[in-house]
This record gives C-alpha cells, sequence and structure tokens, in this order.
C-alpha cells in the first residue's frame, strides 16, 4: 500500500511551555536510502523532547524538527539498500526526531524487532533510555559485575532502565529518588537501597556502602562535587544531562589523587553508525532479557498523541515513575 500524502503531527509552535504543542497536517515522510518509514503505534515521551520544546535542545542538521526520539510500530516503507526489514514488520526504533507523527523515518539500522510478546506500548518506552543506558553505564562507564552503581533518579525512565540492568548483569545498585513511593518502586526493580534525597545526603550514604565504582548523573549543578566525593577509587563518573545546570566549582584534586573519571554523551548527535552499533549490542546483550521478561520498561502513562501537552505536563511535574507514552494510531 503507498504511504499516503499526509499526516497528523505534533509541532513545537513557538520555543515555550507544554501549550506551545500543537496537532499539524504535514507530509508524510518518504525513505531515503538506508531508512524505513515506520507507521507509528505509539511513541515516548522524554526530557530532550521537553528541552527541544523549550528551545534548549535543537535537532541536529537534517533532522526532522518534530519532537519524539522514539517509537515503535510497523514497516511501513523501506529504502533502497534496505534488506532486513520489510514492509509490515513490527520494529521499535531510535529515531533523530518525528516521533510526534503518524509516520516516521529513520534508518534502519537504529530499529530493532520489538521482543515477542511484548506490546507496542511497551515498546516503545525502550530504545531512547536502552540505548543511553548501555552506551553510558556499560560502554563509557565500563560497569562491571560485583561493583557498586549508584544512579540517580531512579525513577524516571533512565532510572528504572539503569537499575534493571545493572541487577540483571550483576552490579550492585544504589539509587536516588524524591518520595518514598518512588524509593520503593526502585527496591522492588532490584535496587539494594533507595534514598530521598529530600530526606538525607546521599554522600554520606554512598560512602556508608563503600563508595560507587560508577555514578549515573542527569542532574549536574552542585551534584558534579557531590558525585565526585561519592566516588570510590578508581570511580567513573558518567553525565548525561544537567537539569539543575552544566556548570559547577569543583576541586580537582581529590580526583587526580583517587584516579576518578568524569565522562558522559548525549545521544542525538551521535553518528549514524554509531548508534547503529549500539542498536547491535543491545540486540545481542539485552533483548533476550527483554523477550523473556526478565526485565521490561515500566509504564507510568499513556496520552493520545492530540494530548501531548497533557504528557509533558506530567513529565515535567516529576511525579511520573517510568515510561510516559503518546498512543499514535494503536
Amino acid at each position: 500500500m503507498p504511504l499516503p500524502a499526509e499526516m497528523t503531527a505534533i509541532e513545537i509552535s513557538q520555543p515555550g511551555g507544554p501549550e506551545v504543542l500543537r496537532p499539524t497536517t504535514v507530509a508524510v515522510p518518504h525513505p531515503k536510502a538506508g531508512e524505513i518509514v515506520i507507521k507509528v503505534a505509539c511513541a515516548g515521551v522524554n526530557r530532550p523532547d521537553a528541552l527541544q520544546r523549550a528551545g534548549a535542545y535543537n535537532p541536529p542538521p537534517g533532522a526532522s524538527p518534530l519532537p519524539g526520539l522514539e517509537a515503535a510500530g510497523h514497516v511501513a516503507a523501506v529504502g533502497h539498500g534496505v534488506f532486513r526489514w520489510k514492509v509490515g514488520d513490527a520494529v521499535t526504533a531510535l529515531l533523530p526526531g518525528g516521533g510526534y507523527a503518524e509516520y516516521v523515518a529513520t534508518s534502519a539500522d537504529h530499529a530493532l524487532p520489538v521482543p515477542d510478546g511484548m506490546a507496542l506500548d511497551q515498546a516503545a518506552a525502550l530504545c531512547e533510555t536502552f540505548f543511553t543506558v548501555w552506551s553510558n553505564v556499560f560502554k563509557r562507564g565500563g560497569l562491571q559485575a560485583g561493583e557498586r552503581f549508584l544512579v540517580h533518579g531512579g525513577s524516571s525512565g533512565i532510572g528504572t532502565t539503569a537499575i534493571q540492568m545493572a541487577s540483571l548483569r550483576g552490579a550492585r545498585v544504589f539509587t536516588t529518588a524524591g518520595s518514598k513511593e518512588k524509593c520503593d518502586a526502585c527496591l522492588e526493580l532490584g535496587a539494594e537501597a533507595a534514598w530521598n534525597y529530600r530526606e538525607v545526603d546521599f554522600v554520606d550514604k554512598m560512602r556508608g556502602m563503600g563508595a560507587a565504582d560508577v555514578i549515573l548523573d542527569m542532574v549536574g549543578g552542585d551534584y558534579i562535587s557531590r558525585n565526585l566525593k561519592s566516588l570510590a577509587e578508581d570511580g567513573r563518573l558518567v553525565q548525561i544531562a544537567f537539569l539543575h545546570g552544566s556548570k559547577a566549582e569543583v576541586n580537582f584534586a581529590p580526583m587526580m589523587m583517587k584516579r576518578q573519571t568524569i565522562t558522559g554523551s548525549t545521544l542525538r548527535p551521535q553518528s549514524v553508525a554509531a548508534k547503529a552499533a549500539i542498536a547491535r549490542e543491545l540486540e545481542a546483550e539485552i533483548w533476550p532479557h527483554l523477550a523473556a521478561g526478565r526485565i521490561g520498561p515500566v509504564m507510568d502513562s499513556t496520552f493520545a498523541l492530540a494530548d501531548a501537552a497533557q504528557a509533558h505536563a506530567r513529565l515535567e511535574g516529576s511525579t511520573h515513575i517510568g515510561k510516559i507514552i503518546l498512543s499514535v494510531t494503536g
């Protein structure tokens, strides 16, 4: 069946709050060489989407200006040179943008099969967080079995994914969250301890556990120096976002004495080849565990595509636990 000419999508009418997200009608994308077009059933809602909406995270050159960095659905068209996928295949995919729409184009190498038995709304909650956690915690941070791992924001989409993946691979997991309910959810996912950052000092708590070998942080600001104090010798701090700001005053002398490493990355600007390599590793190392039900996305809530503004309000209200999803055509 040929692609339709037009589709419904959510545009960012101007930089601002959730209310600037509005339904619109745009042309359906067509696949370039090496790409597929997905008929979107569900799309994930993530912090980078909110940053883009606010005008603080511009799409890379050539990417769709529409928000949306992950989606699941069925292949609707394939571009020249694509041999793995055929029309009708159920896939979940990492996107350069454009997921808040009925159709989206992405590299064929950034798509993965929907794990056996998994619903499309759950599949739409996989790629942005699993790609991010795998590449940062295990590749850049080098987390190994038996090591102590601290993840901040443990009840977020990233946090719930990190807790499960690190526990699965034999690490000791510790986390921070902002309420008892969120801390309890983290413990149920496999964290050894979960600390309410509003009530206790995570530095003292983590030191009491022997200090962290790897820390995954998305807070920044004054957490940067506190994280370094929480790290063990040869510890690695992995930074993936800066909710409290990207600038901090840090005494680097202890870092040198303890041979600590500060690293980090953001996923969207990386090359097609780099993200394809992450996809291959995830399919080999993690997808079998998803299919077996050993781990899976934690689902918070689902909104209709037209209610994307409400989904963003939910995201930025920070009361959610796990992933927020837009239901598009499924």
